[in-house]
């Protein structure tokens, strides 16, 4: 998630649709003032070699912490974050207040839920030597981290609260007209990040079975409303 004073954007970062390449890409034109908050310590690697700014302004004030925050600095060295991966736009709004809410370009991504889902499954178990069936997947708490890192980042109380949604299917056109919207000097160059090769490069339409499939369009239905997705 990124928060730039210097160019009036706010960028609210969705899974499963390159939201930390472009973190990645945006963290170039950020100036000292701006909110970048941490990614994992293999993308930082890679945001630090491209020689881009890293996290900044994401941490929580001392008078914010209670007593198990100051419980963790102590004996864990851990600070608390205000800011973080994947927060939704009503946090944001909360802490940067109204007048930059509403007078800063936002904008996030979006994907084909049938597509996110499958990509989704196979990330979430890209270091174990066994997985869930897919049809036992949709039915843990994790399958519904979609929806939470996903239309409840870039909605308030059921309405879209951003300037744009962009097409993951589309990424490259979209971010070009973002960069056109917000100022940026130069086109954005999308590093790679966390490019693992599938074992089962199947596209959705292979995959999923009916009980996936309605699972998605029963999970997914205000997505697929809003943007037009479907099957």
């Amino acid at each position: 998630m990124i928060v730039s004073h210097k160019h009036k954007f706010i960028f609210l970062k969705t899974n499963k649709t390159a939201g930390t390449s472009i973190e990645i890409a945006l963290s170039k034109f950020c100036g000292p003032d701006d909110i970048i908050t941490p990614i994992s310590p293999v993308d930082e690697e890679t945001r630090q070699a491209l020689g881009y700014r890293g996290p900044q302004h994401h941490l929580a004030p001392w008078y914010e912490y209670g007593v198990r925050d100051v419980v963790e600095r102590v004996f864990k060295g851990k600070r608390r974050s205000r800011f973080y991966n994947h927060m939704t736009g009503r946090e944001v709004r909360d802490f940067v207040g109204p007048e930059v809410w509403n007078s800063y370009f936002k904008f996030c991504f979006e994907r084909n839920p049938y597509d996110r889902l499958i990509s989704y499954y196979h990330w979430a178990h890209r270091s174990s030597p066994s997985r869930l069936p897919l049809s036992r997947f949709i039915r843990t708490s994790r399958a519904m981290m979609l929806k939470k890192r996903g239309y409840e980042v870039y909605t308030l109380d059921g309405k879209v609260a951003v300037d744009r949604i962009c097409r993951f299917e589309s990424i490259h056109e979209e971010l070009e007209e973002v960069r056109r919207i917000i100022g940026l000097p130069e086109p954005l160059e999308l590093p790679h990040t966390k490019v693992r090769k599938r074992s089962d490069a199947r596209g959705y339409r292979e995959v999923l079975g009916e009980e996936e499939r309605d699972w998605v369009d029963r999970t997914f239905g205000d997505e697929m409303r809003l943007l037009g997705y479907h099957y």
